[in-house]
């Protein structure tokens, strides 16, 4: 599927559950309908995952597959709270929702359990399948939408993992989705609604690896 230039991959974390400013971004999303993608965080729910593998022993594709529930989950949450979001388990129904200028809260399970390139490990959380849902749709560019914002104007998608920004396997899917990415900060929903309404950055721009070298 191709929708354009217009179209950015954003990526809110789950750490903006229950914070003062989720609120803003999700006002600020509402106002990029047709433009925008959500692809949510695990948050609290992802959390409870880990926990109970720790505690449980259960395997990683178990987890994997319990993770992307838990994106879902907060997905459900946001799509409740936020105006204009309507859930998309599919390409086709992230494309009905833009093309009906609404804003797809992608519920991951579905697509990212067919795909035979997506890893069962966290090595892969939601950020490398922001990257990867990006290409899969033919998007733009993604937004990640983090607590901390790095300083300076932009950062490698290495020195992100290395800091711990982003998971391992962020930098490879990034290269191979074929989008630009931005990283923005809580303060910067403002910005945001612009910047994703012409489908330029916002916030910190994140260089590719340059897979090709490796």
């Amino acid at each position: 599927m191709r929708n354009g230039p217009g179209i950015t991959v954003v990526k809110l974390g789950g750490s903006y559950a229950g914070s003062t400013e989720l609120k803003g971004w999700l006002e600020a999303l509402a106002e990029c309908a047709g433009h925008a993608v959500l692809v949510p965080g695990g948050g609290p729910f992802a959390d409870a995952v880990r926990a109970a593998q720790q505690s449980m022993g259960f395997d990683d594709r178990a987890a994997h597959h319990m993770a992307l529930v838990a994106m879902e989950q907060y997905g459900c949450a946001l799509a409740s709270l936020g105006r204009g979001l309507v859930r998309a388990a599919s390409a086709a129904a992230i494309r009905r929702a833009l093309a009906a200028r609404r804003v797809p809260v992608w519920s991951p399970t579905r697509m990212a359990l067919k795909a035979a390139d997506v890893p069962c490990s966290w090595d892969a959380t939601a950020d490398s399948l922001a990257a990867w849902l990006a290409g899969r749709i033919g998007a733009r560019q993604v937004l990640l939408i983090k607590r901390h914002k790095p300083a300076g104007t932009s950062i490698s998608a290495p020195d992100l993992v290395a800091q711990g920004l982003v998971d391992p396997l962020f930098p490879r899917f990034l290269d191979l989705s074929g989008a630009t990415a931005s990283l923005a900060g809580p303060a910067d929903h403002v910005l945001a609604v612009a910047a994703i309404r012409n489908g330029s950055p916002c916030g910190t721009r994140i260089q590719g690896a340059d897979i090709s070298s490796r």
